[in-house]
């Protein structure tokens, strides 16, 4: 896949292809492509990876120079994320603050916040864990149970998060927690910055079908923070919390996008070598897989295309998360049976090859950034326009 974004940003793309050249190598290059939203291999050279983009200044390209950034505009942003999945480099360890928490301290934090901590992200200095999700709140964050009381200048968190990805690596965690306890469903959140070396939080690693333990859930009792580590205003978490997860733009979907593009392609070159092109009906399936990725493209460049023309992303935004999720499954399932009895078999202690990988962990892809049936529900009445779901 080749996209030229014109000469205006011509000599920075020149830059980050000549800069990857020259530092993507040893065991960096070793481990292309290790690594995603739900993969936490090969850690410690990801985070030393990332560490060697720090040092370049390829870290928060976008962000001000008064944090550490870069200064520049959404166009380079696109074409830095491009030529960093064209190359297929590994997956940044840091991408729960360089995704996520960092553009929210940009858009909702306070100046005292954005000068403690966007520096530190930017040097990984500090690392961050979200904790949103809850055994009862998942989907519907609207039910989190997880309170925070004031006392003096502190507040105090009690309750429990889960699924924080890389929580077991977390210097901190944004935690959406009930600051009114008179409040119900939306109202009377915040959204608090809690530190995690403290005797009143424990981490405890969930091991996943690919056994791996990037996963992790959280146990706040009486965790203290400071009164300021509020993001935007107490009692309107809820605002903060949409604001961080409405972050992710089509910048986001670019890498794996082109992973799905290589995932292609190998499945591709798996049925020729197996025959399996002969089949009408494999054939077909193959066909369908292939022109999903290519509609995940374009749906991805017509978001893109929208951003840096200053509109707001139309309908397919709202769509391409449930799109990719779902049709990734598909196409790792196929992967699968196409390998025939290697597609099951192992290595010792359990060791699985990318193919394998790669199907497990794509499972979780339709319940991670928002479930299946709640982006339907989304779709269905923001974009449709239909009649909400009845509430018990």
């Amino acid at each position: 896949m080749e996209l030229d974004f014109g000469p205006a940003v011509r000599d920075f793309r020149d830059e980050v292809r000549d800069w990857l050249a020259d530092h993507l190598v040893g065991e960096f290059a070793e481990n292309r492509g290790v690594g995603g939203p739900t993969d936490g291999a090969a850690w410690e050279v990801r985070l030393a990876w990332d560490r060697e983009l720090s040092a370049g200044g390829w870290l928060g390209v976008g962000w001000p120079q008064e944090y550490g950034g870069r200064g520049l505009g959404l166009l380079e942003e696109i074409v830095f994320e491009y030529e960093y999945a064209r190359v297929n480099a590994p997956y940044r360890a840091t991408v729960n603050a360089l995704d996520l928490l960092g553009p929210m301290l940009l858009k909702m934090g306070s100046e005292t916040q954005k000068k403690r901590f966007l520096p530190p992200i930017l040097a990984v200095e500090e690392l961050w864990g979200q904790g949103f999700s809850e055994p009862g709140a998942g989907s519907d964050l609207a039910s989190v149970r997880t309170r925070a009381e004031r006392d003096g200048d502190e507040w105090v968190v009690s309750g429990q998060k889960v699924w924080t990805s890389f929580g077991i690596h977390a210097d901190w965690v944004y935690v959406l927690t009930r600051t009114d306890p008179q409040s119900a469903r939306h109202k009377g959140l915040s959204l608090l910055l809690v530190p995690t070396d403290q005797p009143g939080v424990e981490i405890r690693p969930i091991r996943n079908l690919a056994g791996q333990d990037e996963f992790a859930e959280i146990f706040l009792s009486d965790a203290r923070t400071g009164a300021d580590m509020v993001v935007g205003e107490v009692g309107q978490g809820w605002r903060t919390a949409m604001a961080t997860l409405g972050i992710e733009r089509g910048t986001t979907l670019l890498p794996q996008q082109l992973t799905f593009e290589r995932e292609a392609e190998a499945l591709i070159d798996l049925a020729r070598e197996r025959g399996a092109l002969d089949d009408p009906m494999l054939r077909r399936r193959i066909v369908d897989a292939w022109i999903s990725v290519r509609i995940m493209r374009t749906t991805n460049l017509r978001t893109i295309a929208e951003l840096t023309a200053g509109r707001t992303p139309g309908a397919q935004a709202t769509t391409a998360k449930l799109y990719a999720s779902t049709r990734h499954q598909q196409l790792g399932q196929l992967a699968t049976e196409l390998a025939g009895p290697a597609g099951q078999i192992v290595g010792g202690d359990y060791a699985l090859d990318r193919r394998q990988r790669s199907f497990l962990l794509s499972l979780a892809e339709t319940i991670y950034g928002g479930s299946s049936e709640i982006q339907r529900n989304i779709i269905g009445e923001q974009v449709l326009g239909l009649p909400k779901e009845p509430r018990p």
